[in-house]
């Protein structure tokens, strides 16, 4: 497990400016000092190299940053309430609300999963990183099943049972359009400009695979299940924009015009179900979330 990452792209603005003072400038929750610390540490990169303190920018230039635990960024317990669909002594499941930011990260710091299960657990593995217990994660706007370990064992298992394709899992979305029934594939890597978002790429990326079954249709909206095949970053909001068919409410890959007719203030995607082998007995497990509130009301449309 590592710190959080974070990826900047300098523009105009930042012509010139010492690495330093533009994150502290970036981040006005964080000192200057603070930056200096992860520079001196090799902690921050400009342009895949490490960098110093006192290197003046330039515009263009592609800043990545590891927010290491510091004094400054500790991990203190939140009495966050957590719905559990499912727990032992060695994992639990919860029901992500929509809304929910999964582990800390850059304007993120508190308020997370991470910090509620921290509160819940009082003692998790890998508590040096941003990220204890968390063995995979949902995109803050996105409900449903998420897991998390309790033990080193528990957080290995899982972690190995997701990279080899072991978890089975079903998501829920209204999407603009009707996908129907396919297999939706093509690799996936990080947007050529726009860093934050991803893509389907022609070359690079990683493969990616989601199988799409239609459950119904309403005026130009469809219900549809989900079952993706890998598990890449951001697969299914970019897969079902791929095929012209976008999640209703995503900021990022909808349709701005749709969300706001509909009145969606979140992508409407929801983790139904994960079914997976015990990281420790092996024993085949499924739980199940029922669909969030604001996805209801538009299925009784269905």
């Amino acid at each position: 497990m590592t710190p959080e990452t974070d990826l900047l792209v300098v523009e105009k603005e930042g012509e010139g400016v010492r690495l330093d003072k533009f994150l502290s400038t970036r981040f006005p929750d964080y000192s200057r000092q603070y930056f200096q610390y992860l520079i001196e540490t090799h902690l921050v990169l400009v342009n895949g190299q490490i960098a110093k303190k006192r290197t003046k920018l330039i515009e263009g230039d592609e800043i990545e940053i590891e927010f290491a635990l510091t004094k400054e960024i500790s991990l203190t317990p939140e009495p966050i309430p957590l719905t559990i669909l499912y727990e032992d002594e060695e994992m639990l499941a919860v029901n992500k609300p929509a809304g929910m930011v999964v582990h800390p990260a850059a304007g993120n710091w508190t308020g997370t999963f991470v910090h509620a299960l921290l509160y819940y657990c009082q003692t998790l593995p890998s508590q040096e990183t941003l990220r204890p217990g968390i063995v995979h994660r949902l995109d803050k706007e996105t409900s449903g099943v998420l897991l998390a370990a309790k033990t080193e064992r528990a957080q290995q298992g899982l972690v190995e049972a997701f990279a080899n394709q072991k978890v089975k899992k079903e998501y829920l979305a209204i999407c603009v359009g009707n996908p129907g029934n396919r297999l939706i594939e093509g690799n996936i890597g990080r947007h050529p400009t726009k860093r934050k978002q991803m893509s389907l790429r022609e070359e690079g990326g990683k493969e990616a695979s989601t199988e799409c079954l239609s459950l119904g249709t309403y005026e130009n909206l469809s219900f549809v299940r989900l079952f993706p095949k890998t598990g890449r970053t951001h697969q299914l909001r970019v897969h079902l924009q791929s095929v012209g068919t976008p999640i209703l409410g995503d900021s990022v890959y909808g349709i701005p015009s749709q969300n706001k007719k509909w009145g969606s203030e979140r992508q409407l995607l929801h983790a139904a179900s994960l079914q997976f082998p015990h990281p420790i007995t092996e024993k085949s497990i499924e739980v199940k979330a029922p669909i969030p509130d604001d996805m209801r009301e538009f299925t009784k449309r269905f």
